[in-house]
């Protein structure tokens, strides 16, 4: 059974990085935020949690090389085929750390240092928490880069006001 998604489930993507962005190359992911605008308050959303802590493992392990494509390229009518040496000298994609991700009203932002971007990293994240929005928990904006944003409140840090801290 396929699902129906209505527009207004999907999130809005927005980028806003501290260099000029004028294309993916000149795109850098050293020590930027990533900020979750979600519909309604944030308690805790599992989900949320356990998706960012599956795509820092599967970038940590270099699952997301876009140079290293050799079954998702080959074509469709052809047996399938994997190169094992070709495979170990692709480049390695970098992940290098990730921080805690925090929780403020309809708020979640975390740290994190991808080094150069590799935009199928990108991808997967999008992906997935475009599924776990219109599933589960509502994510109105995904913003990617800059350390600021408007509605964060950086001296709210106690649990009666909202805030939370959850590892990853």
């Amino acid at each position: 059974m396929g699902h129906h998604h209505t527009q207004n489930s999907y999130p809005s993507i927005a980028w806003q990085s501290a260099s000029s962005l004028n294309n993916m190359r000149s795109m850098r992911f050293s020590s930027e935020m990533l900020v979750l605008s979600f519909k309604n308050t944030v308690k805790v959303f599992l989900s949320s949690i356990q998706t960012i802590r599956a795509w820092h493992i599967i970038g940590r392990l270099g699952g997301c090389n876009a140079m290293n494509m050799q079954l998702s390229q080959s074509p469709m009518d052809a047996r399938p085929s994997y190169d094992y040496i070709q495979g170990a000298n692709v480049e390695p994609t970098t992940f290098y750390n990730i921080g805690d991700l925090e929780l403020q009203d309809n708020l979640a932002r975390i740290w994190v240092d991808i080094g150069t971007v590799e935009p199928l990293l990108l991808d997967v994240l999008i992906n997935a928490l475009t599924q776990i929005s219109s599933d589960f928990v509502g994510i109105k904006q995904v913003m990617f880069g800059g350390s600021e944003f408007e509605n964060w409140n950086d001296s709210l840090k106690s649990e009666d006001a909202g805030y939370g801290v959850h590892k990853i």
